[in-house]
């Protein structure tokens, strides 16, 4: 492993951009907001701020090549469940980066009181779509034409979870 992974920062913000542009469009659709624009960086930082994301990074040789992050909503009356965000470098995919970022997030979700997880993806992110179901998410819904990339096509998102303790009630 020559990568390291660690907590996401103030700091880390033009490497977040740079890391952004690295990525296809189409692994960004499932975000809800365009990575690569500066505003969306600096409103991810700011959530990370007042408490309402947790977000670690991978870095190698000064490069972030990998990026996950818990976000939650604690005035929400879903305040139980933690959305992930995933994203890897292409060139580092299939290599365990993404299951390392998972298991940071894994560590502190039930530190943040999270008792449910949920994932989005578009179906045709085969891999991610493996790695999530490894780790025990399922399949719980299809959002038919949700996003729309650049060009105006739309594109299904399938959403993820797994409970991290059981459900009541």
């Amino acid at each position: 492993m020559s990568y390291r992974i660690r907590r996401f920062t103030i700091a880390d913000r033009d490497a977040m951009l740079a890391f952004a542009q690295t990525l296809p469009e189409h692994d960004l659709l499932f975000l809800g907001r365009d990575l690569k624009h500066p505003r969306v960086v600096d409103a991810w930082q700011a959530a990370i701020a007042e408490g309402w994301i947790d977000s670690f990074v991978a870095e190698e040789n000064g490069a972030l090549i990998g990026s996950a992050a818990l976000v939650r909503d604690p005035l929400s009356w879903s305040a139980h469940v933690g959305e992930i965000r995933l994203l890897v470098t292409p060139d580092k995919r299939g290599a365990g980066l993404g299951r390392d970022l998972l298991e940071a997030i894994f560590a502190v979700a039930p530190q943040r009181g999270v008792a449910k997880l949920t994932a989005q993806m578009t179906p045709d992110q085969v891999g991610s779509v493996m790695l999530f179901e490894s780790l025990g998410f399922r399949a719980e819904g299809l959002l038919k034409q949700h996003v729309r990339d650049r060009g105006g096509k739309t594109h299904d998102v399938a959403v993820l979870s797994r409970n991290l303790i059981p459900a009541s009630g």
